[in-house]
């Protein structure tokens, strides 16, 4: 599976971020974000290819100890999301907490536990943040990772209130960093292909979701 593969499999997994991540400009910059959204994807489809929830925690688990290998250095030899995010944390010296909470959140959800927003959506927004514009960032995003999570779950009610705080806080956000965020101005309701770029192109333009 070559990075153009890890792109195909995210488009189809995750077409909102797919789509952010056309603005970044850096082929090695995008590359990296979609080995990350890669990796978020092989736990979404977890629960869709297992029907039994102990076979699924067993997955998962697998997942959680191949992490020692990516942050050690010595991925999984033959598995290109392994290998890939392997590179990746080396070189950007990503923090592991944030990768261990998203496969605990996952854990959590085969066994009925609420939507863990801040696992799902805001430390996962943070990662991305760190690849584009470096670290320090970090700050900046919760308020856009929690509504775009608020936004996927359908709780719309209280994700518009968030929006202008989202907005504040992403100010100082360098633009670099902005397609790790933009789709947070899409919500979870169905539009056009045409639509959902129009409306990512104006997030992008303004730097606001």
């Amino acid at each position: 599976m070559s990075e153009a593969d890890l792109d195909a499999q995210v488009r189809v997994a995750d077409p909102d971020r797919w789509l952010s991540s056309r603005f970044v400009s850096d082929p090695q910059a995008r590359a990296d974000l979609m080995a990350l959204y890669a990796f978020e994807a092989e736990l979404m489809a977890i629960p869709t290819r297992v029907t039994q929830p102990l076979l699924a925690e067993m997955r998962y688990a697998w997942w959680r100890e191949q992490l020692d290998g990516v942050w050690a250095g010595s991925a999984r030899k033959g598995h290109p999301v392994l290998e890939a995010l392997t590179d990746l944390v080396g070189r950007h010296r990503l923090d592991r907490s944030p990768f261990d909470a998203l496969i605990e959140a996952h854990i959590g959800r085969i066994h009925g536990d609420p939507h863990d927003l801040e696992a799902f959506y805001v430390g996962p927004m943070q990662a991305a943040v760190h690849l584009l514009a470096g670290p320090g960032h970090a700050g900046t995003v919760v308020e856009a990772g929690r509504l775009w999570g608020l936004q996927q779950v359908g709780r719309e009610a209280e994700a518009t209130p968030l929006r202008p705080l989202a907005n504040q806080a992403l100010r100082p956000l360098p633009a670099a960093g902005f397609p790790a965020v933009a789709h947070a101005c899409l919500s979870a309701r169905p539009r056009s292909d045409a639509a959902r770029r129009i409306r990512l192109l104006w997030s992008i333009l303004t730097g606001r979701v």
